[in-house]
């Protein structure tokens, strides 16, 4: 077979199949499909991501080539690949990004016994890319300064509103690609409401949306960072996503310093705290927070939960 990104073996390119487009490919690592694809969904009730309880993953995205709809399974070292609509040759172009085959772990080295076991244990877990840079910075910038479940009920509502039916996805899934960016542009004051979104968030999107196609073009952080409302955390996150960057830090965080501190040395930490005890793992700093991430190490928790709160009823 010829060689594939990064010098991975690669199946033939797509080709048409009953059902949509199909791709086979043969990565020349480990890959856990399910802990590699775990960031991109938002929630269990995610309308553009959806787990099967056999590990079969569908993937929802507006392509530069129009919606699309991808299905992953795994099994015997092969991936399979099918898609459908529009996107969904660049989907399957895409599969071994999405799943890793661009990430290069060389130079990264466990400097403590908890990241070395969790390396041991999760060989497959890669940081892969989209390369859908405004797809990844809208739910990150709902996620901002709230609960996940504040902004997942969000990123819920507007996809069903807005979203349109995923091409090819069974009807009982629901899947819904996530809308275009003159889409996002239009949608009303009142529907932003509505979704549990208060105006400042609402603006950063839309402030995004009219600088899509450059976004996409250069999804450097600095850039990033020039957009209203897009602060280090924000960057970090859709770096972490689109561009598989395994050092962007997610700084100003709620839970990792605390998680971080507690996994590396035994306390809770701030930002800078964090900082320092990553600066070893420098190029890859994101990958070790993924790994403790998996690794159960949590601080206790003191107190009650915050409450999840409803901007609808404001």
């Amino acid at each position: 077979m010829p060689d594939g990104p990064a010098g991975v073996a690669s199946g033939p390119l797509p080709g048409r199949a009953a059902g949509g487009l199909r791709r086979e490919w043969a990565p020349a690592f480990a890959v856990d499909v399910g802990a590699t694809l775990g960031p991109h969904q938002r929630g269990h009730h995610d309308p553009a991501f959806r787990v099967e309880r056999d590990g079969t993953v569908w993937r929802a995205s507006y392509t530069p080539e129009g919606p699309g709809t991808l299905r992953i399974r795994s099994g015997g070292g092969v991936v399979e690949g099918r898609a459908w609509g529009p996107g969904a040759e660049w989907l399957l172009d895409g599969l071994p990004d999405l799943l890793g085959a661009s990430d290069d772990p060389d130079g990264f080295e466990p400097h403590h016994e908890i990241v070395r076991r969790q390396a041991l244990l999760r060989p497959g877990l890669r940081i892969g890319r989209t390369n859908r840079v405004f797809e990844a910075l809208v739910p990150a910038v709902m996620e901002q300064k709230v609960l996940a479940e504040e902004a997942w009920r969000a990123w819920g509502y507007l996809l069903r509103r807005f979203g349109e039916p995923a091409p090819g996805a069974p009807a009982a899934l629901r899947l819904r690609v996530p809308p275009p960016p003159a889409v996002w542009i239009r949608i009303p004051s009142w529907e932003w409401h509505r979704s549990g979104l208060e105006a400042v968030r609402a603006r950063t999107i839309i402030g995004a949306a009219r600088v899509a196609a450059r976004l996409e073009d250069d999804p450097a952080e600095a850039r990033l960072r020039t957009l209203p409302g897009v602060g280090v955390w924000t960057a970090a996150e859709v770096r972490q996503r689109a561009a598989g960057d395994p050092d962007a830090v997610s700084v100003g965080d709620y839970h990792l310093p605390g998680l971080v501190g507690w996994a590396l040395a035994g306390r809770k930490v701030d930002d800078d705290g964090m900082l320092e005890l990553l600066a070893p793992y420098a190029g890859h700093r994101h990958r070790v927070t993924r790994l403790l991430g998996s690794s159960g190490a949590r601080p206790p928790r003191r107190g009650p939960r915050l409450p999840v709160r409803d901007y609808r009823r404001f």
